[in-house]
């Protein structure tokens, strides 16, 4: 019996739908979206405006997504793959010719009730997109020359867009999400490994052509990295974001200084606090021990979609749930680098806490479609 015949013949229904939700994965995502609210609250000092509200709201919207999303079959959301892809990208065009300024970026359009960050879609649709053309494309063929051309331009068309709004942070989620999918897929590990020998010669060339008319990167970004190689150089400048998140890390100890306690936090020491940096208010105020909860709870997501996705036997499931958790891998990865002082701040939300209604409703819709496919796999 083919997974067609399967699917027409044993898809759930009604009831049975909602029984065979991943209901320890939505557990752990309400977890986690909770500890944001308290954090949220404490950063306002006791209020929950106006941050923890206006998140709590977006939330709850997001998980009516969620459910909606997961309800409906996988199957569906295979065939509208190219379709949301499609959207997603002429979005990014939207974006570059007359999108929303903030803080030197062009990253939004506002549609009066909220500003959406259209890169933030593109994270999820370039994952079910590649999973498509996969389950589509014969297994054999994943690593031959043409067939590998295929995803690195669905790949590379949206990241130059998103490059020029100017977002490097998400600009490099995309490609290491996509990669994952490609790897997933089976494609040539030597394919990876050109790619690597072509950053690593990248990398050297940012460095080189700096100050030169052909230079790749913005001068506010090679500051950026130069602040990342050496934040004291200027204390009170570039280097003030990284130094004060490091005390703030620091001061919480073992098990931190309490709820609504953490100094660095409430006297608005530590920059974006309720976005960007807000693990270092989580860090302050529980320590070492609230910092690794949160972590373990980001690991067992994790960890939870991984499973789903190597028990389904459908291919374009399997692939989109291994995306939709490299997504997520990557969100957490950058955004803990970035406040540590591992790696140049590029402005990645920490998923599910930081404050911003895109990246939460994307991502809980995200979620939606690892529900679908687990909900309406083969069974």
């Amino acid at each position: 019996m083919s997974f067609l015949e399967y699917r027409v013949k044993f898809a759930p229904t009604g009831l049975r739908k909602v029984l065979y939700l991943n209901w320890p994965l939505i557990v752990l995502i309400a977890a986690v979206a909770s500890i944001g609210f308290l954090m949220l609250y404490s950063i306002a000092g006791g209020s929950l405006d106006p941050w923890a509200r206006r998140q709590m709201q977006v939330f709850a919207v997001g998980m009516v997504l969620m459910f909606t999303v997961a309800m409906i079959p996988i199957w569906f959301w295979r065939g509208m793959a190219g379709i949301a892809y499609l959207i997603a990208f002429l979005l990014l065009i939207v974006v570059d010719i007359m999108g929303e300024t903030n803080m030197g970026a062009q990253r939004w359009i506002d549609f009066g009730f909220m500003q959406f960050q259209p890169s933030e879609m593109m994270k999820f649709t370039l994952v079910m997109a590649l999973a498509a053309y996969y389950d589509w494309l014969d297994p054999k063929r994943v690593s031959r020359p043409l067939h590998v051309l295929i995803p690195v331009l669905l790949i590379v068309l949206p990241t130059a867009l998103v490059l020029l709004q100017p977002n490097l942070g998400t600009s490099l989620m995309l490609i290491l999400a996509g990669a994952t999918v490609m790897f997933a897929a089976g494609v040539s590990f030597w394919y990876f490994a050109g790619v690597i020998a072509a950053g690593a010669a990248a990398v050297t060339s940012v460095f080189t052509l700096r100050g030169t008319p052909w230079q790749f990167l913005r001068d506010y970004q090679y500051k950026r990295i130069d602040t990342f190689l050496d934040p004291s150089a200027d204390p009170l400048g570039a280097g003030y974001n990284i130094i004060q998140a490091k005390i703030a890390l620091g001061s919480g100890g073992w098990s931190g200084k309490g709820f609504m306690q953490g100094t660095q936090s409430r006297l608005n020491f530590v920059p974006e606090k309720q976005t960007d940096f807000i693990f270092t208010t989580l860090a302050e105020e529980f320590g070492f021990i609230g910092a690794f909860s949160l972590l373990a709870l980001y690991a067992l997501i994790i960890g939870f979609c991984l499973v789903a996705a190597f028990r389904n036997r459908d291919r374009f499931s399997a692939l989109l749930i291994v995306g939709v958790a490299a997504n997520f891998f990557f969100y957490i990865a950058v955004n803990l680098s970035m406040v540590m002082g591992m790696a140049p701040v590029v402005g990645v939300p920490l998923p599910l806490l930081s404050y911003g209604g895109s990246a939460m409703l994307v991502l809980l819709v995200g979620f939606g479609l690892v529900q679908s496919a687990h909900v309406h796999r083969p069974r």
